[in-house]
C-alpha cells in the first residue's frame, strides 16, 4: 500500500510510531495529484513546495518531541471559500480572482495549530451556489458529475489526492459530493465549527465540516476544528468531547429511525436497495430499527430556498450591482432571483424553519438517530439538466440532489453521510445519518461500527 492510500487515522498511527514520515506522506500525495488531476481536476492551486516545507518543518518536530496530535503531518486540502493568509480565496468567481486573504480562517488557524500540511485549495461551484462543482470530474467516472459544492474537496479525497479535506455545506454541499465520489462527509451542528475567515453563500444555513475516507478519520478531524469563536454570532458553546469512537460494532439499545415518507419517494432502486442493506447492517449490530414519518415534508424545498436565495443576494448586493457580468449564468440567475423575493416572503421562510426544528427535536427524542439516502441517485452525467422517475414526475438534477439533504442544515441538525455500496454502474451510494444537535459522537460512532463490517471504502480507480 503507497502512504497516499492510507486513512488519516492509519497515516497518523504510522507516523507517530516513525514507520512513516510527513515528508514520505506528502510526497506520495503530491504524486497522485500529478498522476490524477489533469484528468479530475480537483484542485485550483496545487502549492507543492509550500506543502513540502511545511512537511519537513512537520518533520523537525517529530524529532525534537513536539507532536502536536493526530492531524501532525497529514496533507489537507481546503475548499476555495477558506481563507489562509497570503494567499487567494476566489470562491471559484472572477468577481473574487483578486482576493488575497489577510489573516487565516479559524479553522485554517486551528489546522495549522495541529500541524496539518496545506496541499492546497480545492474547487467549488461558484460562491458555493450549486450542487455540480462544473470544474471538477468525478472520481470514479469522469464522464459524470463531481457533485457540490464541495466537489474539489470530495473529489481530492476519493482519489488519494489528499488524506483528508474541508468543505462547506449550505444545503447538502459536503454530503453530495461525499456520496457521489464514495468518500465519508459530515455535515456538523448549525455553530459547532467556525466560519469566520470563511466566504459565506446563506448565513444562517452555511456550516463548515471534513471530507475523509471514513468516520473515524472524521471524528479526529472534528476534534482538532471544533469550538467556540466569537468572531462567528452562530458559533456554539459546547462541552468539550473527544469524537473517537471508542467502541466496537454493539449498537444495542440505539433507535434508528427509517423514514417512511420523504426520504424514500422519488429515490433510484439501486439506491434504496443498498441504503435498506445498510439499516439491516445496524440492525444486525443491536439497533432497534422505528419507522418514522417525517414532519412538515411538502414545506422542505420551499424553506430552504426560501431562506437561501435571500441571503445570497444580500451578501453579493454590491458585486451584483457593480460587476455582474463577471458571475456565471447560473448563480448571476438565482442571485437577481433573490432580488424579486419580498421580506414577507423571507419571514414566511423564518417561521417555517422555526416550527420544523420544534417537529424535528420532538421527532428525534423518539429515536437516537434517523438513516436514509444521502442522495436519490448516484452521479448523473455531466451535462445533464433533469432526471425523470418512474412515475414520470421530471425533476432538475440540483432540486434532486438537494432534496434530501436540506433537512439538516434547515434545522442545524448535524448529518453523516457514509459510503455504503455502487449502483450496477460502479458508481458510489450513500447513507446519511441524522442525529440531535451536538450528538456528532453518536452518528461517529454508527458509522465507525457499520465500516468495522464492511472494508473500508477504497478510492477510486486511475482511469
Amino acid at each position: 500500500m503507497q502512504p497516499y492510500e492510507l486513512t488519516l487515522a492509519a497515516a497518523a498511527d504510522a507516523i507517530r510510531t516513525r514507520r512513516l514520515s510527513p515528508v514520505e506522506l506528502t510526497d506520495s500525495v503530491l504524486e497522485r495529484i500529478a498522476q490524477r488531476e489533469p484528468d479530475l481536476q480537483a484542485y485550483v492551486t496545487v502549492a507543492a513546495e509550500h506543502a513540502r516545507s511545511a512537511a519537513r518543518d512537520a518533520e523537525r518536530a517529530l524529532a525534537a518531541g513536539r507532536r502536536q496530535g493526530p492531524l501532525h503531518g497529514i496533507p489537507v486540502g481546503l475548499k476555495d471559500l477558506i481563507d489562509v493568509a497570503g494567499r487567494v480565496t476566489a470562491a471559484g468567481s472572477r468577481v473574487r480572482a483578486d482576493h488575497r486573504a489577510r489573516t487565516d480562517s479559524t479553522v485554517a488557524a486551528r489546522l495549522a495549530q495541529a500541524g496539518a500540511v496545506l496541499l492546497g485549495k480545492t474547487h467549488t461551484h461558484e460562491f458555493a451556489y450549486g450542487l455540480i462543482t462544473p470544474q471538477t470530474h468525478n472520481a470514479w467516472d469522469t464522464g459524470r458529475v463531481a457533485g457540490g459544492s464541495s466537489g474539489g474537496s470530495a473529489v481530492a479525497v476519493a482519489a488519494g489526492m489528499a488524506t483528508f479535506a474541508l468543505g462547506t455545506d449550505t444545503g447538502g454541499s459536503i454530503r453530495v459530493p461525499a456520496a457521489l465520489n464514495g468518500v465519508v462527509g459530515l455535515k456538523p451542528t448549525y455553530g459547532l465549527l467556525p466560519r469566520h475567515g470563511v466566504t459565506s453563500l446563506s448565513w444562517s444555513l452555511d456550516h463548515v465540516g471534513p471530507l475523509t475516507r471514513t468516520a473515524e478519520d472524521a471524528a479526529l478531524v472534528l476534534n482538532a476544528l471544533a469550538g467556540p469563536d466569537p468572531r462567528d454570532p452562530a458559533s456554539v458553546s459546547a462541552p468539550a468531547k473527544d469524537y473517537r469512537p471508542r467502541t466496537g460494532t454493539d449498537l444495542t439499545g440505539l433507535r434508528v429511525g427509517v423514514p417512511s415518507t420523504y426520504y424514500f419517494d422519488h429515490v433510484h432502486p439501486e439506491t434504496e436497495d443498498a441504503v435498506r442493506r445498510a439499516i439491516e447492517q445496524l440492525r444486525d449490530l443491536g439497533a432497534r430499527l422505528v419507522e418514522v414519518e417525517i414532519p412538515m415534508t411538502r414545506y422542505i424545498q420551499a424553506t430552504q430556498w426560501g431562506l437561501m436565495v435571500p441571503e445570497a443576494t444580500a451578501y453579493h448586493e454590491n458585486t451584483l450591482r457593480t460587476v455582474p457580468d463577471l458571475y456565471q449564468a447560473d448563480v448571476r440567475v438565482l442571485l437577481e432571483a433573490g432580488a424579486l423575493m419580498t421580506a414577507g416572503d423571507y419571514l414566511r421562510a423564518q417561521r417555517s424553519r422555526t416550527l420544523m426544528r420544534q417537529e424535528w427535536a420532538r421527532l428525534l427524542q423518539e429515536v437516537d438517530l434517523i438513516a436514509a439516502p444521502t442522495v436519490p441517485t448516484t452521479a448523473v452525467r455531466a451535462g445533464q439538466e433533469t432526471i425523470t422517475w418512474a412515475d414520470g414526475t421530471v425533476e432538475s438534477v440540483s432540486d434532486a440532489y438537494v432534496r434530501l439533504s436540506a433537512p439538516a442544515n434547515i434545522t442545524g441538525t448535524p448529518s453523516l453521510s457514509l459510503p455504503v455500496g455502487h449502483d450496477s454502474a460502479g458508481l458510489p451510494i450513500g447513507m446519511q445519518l441524522l442525529g440531535r444537535p451536538l450528538e456528532e459522537d453518536v452518528l461517529l460512532r454508527v458509522g465507525h461500527a457499520y465500516e468495522l463490517t464492511r472494508p473500508v471504502s477504497a478510492l477510486a480507480p486511475a482511469a
